[in-house]
């Protein structure tokens, strides 16, 4: 039996939950992860896991068997990544996600500054607004705006953004400013559906107040929206991020500003923890710094 390679599959079914999907990602047959895991058992003289037909669970010793696994696995990995030499210089291909314009605005330029100071490593953009699954869709690092949830990824905080309604000079010369959030329902709204699905616009922190918005335009795409309310055809919600430049030009305004939600945080997150490769480890430390010294995002 190869004992680390047992500890592997007990692993995976573990985080999965299923011998069928652990041995999909370790390409092997179901039958063969079930010999693996009995193999262990029988050396270990104690039941690993109680398998029922629809679930798989681990048992108390398996519980704590299964955290020594990691630490001896993960110990494996940073030796082989040393004697490698991929752990003390960033080589290989690195793909970092975020969304779209998040991406495009601010994760784009430091991807180029990464490459430019590391020539042996390949970088792949994944800009997308949804959630990602960085084990399974096999991405390095993710940019996430939002709370997020309890997870054993390694999550740096950077800054936070806003979630702003604003219009050009021009709309609120013809219109008037709202002066409060209900008066929204007499402006003509710009909704980007693929951020805002919900018509349901939320307002406070302390007392909170949802306005239903009727919008006059709908757009899948962020930017569209921000072109069109710079254009003055009317207002849009967006993050504070997405219309930066806009409002330091003037092109745009804010309002509402003392009814705003509670700002977003801003992580940078990736699933190596301590033991991330050389690439990962350098790629995170210029993200970090670079947004952290954005005023855009602070």
């Amino acid at each position: 039996m190869d004992r680390f390679h047992a500890m592997r599959v007990l692993v995976r079914i573990a985080d999965s939950g299923s011998f069928a999907e652990a041995a999909r990602q370790l390409n092997m047959s179901p039958p063969a992860a079930s010999r693996a895991v009995v193999a262990l058992e029988d050396l270990i003289g104690a039941r690993l896991l109680t398998r029922t037909t629809r679930s798989v669970k681990l048992t108390e010793v398996g519980a704590r068997y299964v955290e020594d696994c990691r630490e001896i696995l993960a110990s494996i990995e940073e030796a082989e990544a040393a004697a490698s030499g991929s752990f003390a210089r960033p080589t290989g291909s690195l793909t970092v996600t975020a969304s779209v314009l998040f991406g495009q605005i601010y994760i784009l330029p430091i991807m180029t500054e990464f490459l430019d100071l590391h020539s042996q490593v390949t970088g792949r953009l994944l800009f997308l607004d949804r959630v990602t699954n960085l084990v399974d869709e096999g991405i390095d690092v993710a940019i996430r705006i939002g709370h997020l949830p309890d997870s054993s990824y390694s999550a740096i905080r950077v800054g936070s953004v806003r979630r702003v309604i604003c219009g050009s000079p021009d709309y609120f010369e013809r219109a008037g400013v709202p002066a409060k959030p209900s008066d929204l329902t007499e402006h003509r709204i710009i909704a980007a559906s693929s951020a805002w699905s919900s018509l349901d616009w939320r307002f406070g922190q302390a007392t909170k107040e949802t306005v239903r918005v009727s919008p006059s335009l709908y757009s899948n795409s962020n930017q569209s929206a921000i072109d069109a309310t710079c254009a003055g055809w009317g207002l849009t919600r967006v993050l504070s991020y997405q219309v930066a430049p806009d409002l330091e030009s003037g092109a745009l305004k804010t309002v509402l500003e003392e009814f705003e939600e509670e700002s977003l945080p801003v992580h940078v997150v990736h699933p190596e923890g301590r033991n991330a490769s050389a690439k990962v480890r350098a790629f995170v430390d210029l993200a970090v710094e670079r947004l952290r010294a954005n005023r855009f995002i602070n």
